[in-house]
């Protein structure tokens, strides 16, 4: 069995491990707990642990499924908790998922997905007595506390490419590939917030509602996750407005290179358009045409049209067309 931990304490203090074929005790006195991790456990390895603890059948389905949301649901005198970690795999946010059952003598976590095991909780938790003397609701804390805080490295990295799209926009428009790119990433982060706003919601019931397992001192922990899960939120709705400003500013730059270009177009065109027109004027074979039999006749078409285009030159390049 794909057992990360399964250790037994009392009243906050570690009293043994357990072997991967040892049996657990039925009974446990009081201020008893064991705490048992799972890691992406077959369909029989779970239900020999659900018989143990008496699981309902419908939340084994659910941890085996590993692809819920995060929600808290009551099973008699049991709860049963699903929470969603997120890890940053390339641009890609890769969500992990940790189905958690609490029961008074009892907590069960099944991790799949998530690289980030919880071996730093238990170890933060055993050398801290006194919380963990709190019993398995207060684990359950510890736990979703540290999937929350594993939200903000994703959230800073994100923000860090986000920044730097936004400072290159200024100077170089972005290409067809990087405005894929930038919206793919747009997408993520719409995901992650959605999951983030379900995590708010959980943390906000575990902190507020009466729940089998979670007793009354410990409820304030889960307001101060619920806080950390809405700082959470609340920057990644400001990541999302970014990467829409970044596509919204390259818009506008763009139409604006556009249309300085087609207004140096318009003013070249109307330059050329003096010589071209004299030109014409003198191509027509007609008999009787304005200083045909002059000698300096030439001379004078050429002037003039260098007189108007520089004219014409010197106007728009005092109003900024070229």
């Amino acid at each position: 069995m794909p057992i990360m931990a399964a250790r037994l304490y009392d009243k906050g203090k570690l009293v043994r491990d357990l072997g991967p074929d040892e049996a657990i005790p039925d009974e446990c006195a009081e201020g008893e707990f064991f705490w048992l991790g799972l890691y992406e456990p077959t369909p029989g390895e779970l239900e020999r642990v659900a018989q143990r603890f008496g699981l309902h059948p419908l939340a084994v389905e659910d941890a085996l499924k590993a692809n819920q949301l995060p929600k808290a649901d009551v099973y008699g005198d049991q709860l049963f908790v699903i929470a969603r970690a997120a890890n940053l795999d390339g641009d890609t946010i890769q969500p992990g998922e940790t189905a958690i059952f609490l029961g008074r003598h009892f907590l069960v976590s099944v991790r799949h997905g998530s690289a980030r095991g919880h071996a730093e909780v238990r170890a933060r938790l055993e050398s801290s007595p006194a919380l963990l003397g709190h019993g398995p609701d207060y684990v359950l804390h510890a736990i979703l506390d540290f999937i929350v805080d594993g939200y903000f490295p994703v959230i800073d990295a994100i923000e860090d490419r986000l920044l730097l799209v936004e400072d290159s926009v200024m100077d170089t428009p972005l290409d067809a590939q990087e405005i894929r790119h930038l919206y793919a990433q747009r997408h993520e982060i719409i995901r992650f917030q959605r999951i983030a706003g379900l995590m708010k919601d959980l943390t906000w019931k575990l902190a507020t509602t009466q729940l089998p397992g979670i007793d009354e001192p410990v409820r304030p922990f889960f307001r101060d996750v619920w806080d950390h899960v809405q700082r959470a939120e609340f920057r990644l709705a400001g990541l999302r407005d970014i990467a829409a400003g970044v596509v919204e500013t390259n818009g506008l730059l763009e139409q604006q290179r556009q249309g300085v270009i087609t207004r140096q177009l318009a003013a070249w065109a109307a330059i050329l358009a003096v010589p071209t027109a004299i030109a014409g004027i003198y191509g027509m074979n007609f008999l009787h045409m304005p200083e045909l039999h002059w000698g300096l006749g030439y001379p004078f078409a050429l002037g003039l049209m260098a007189s108007v285009c520089g004219l014409l030159y010197w106007r728009f390049k005092r109003i900024g067309w070229l």
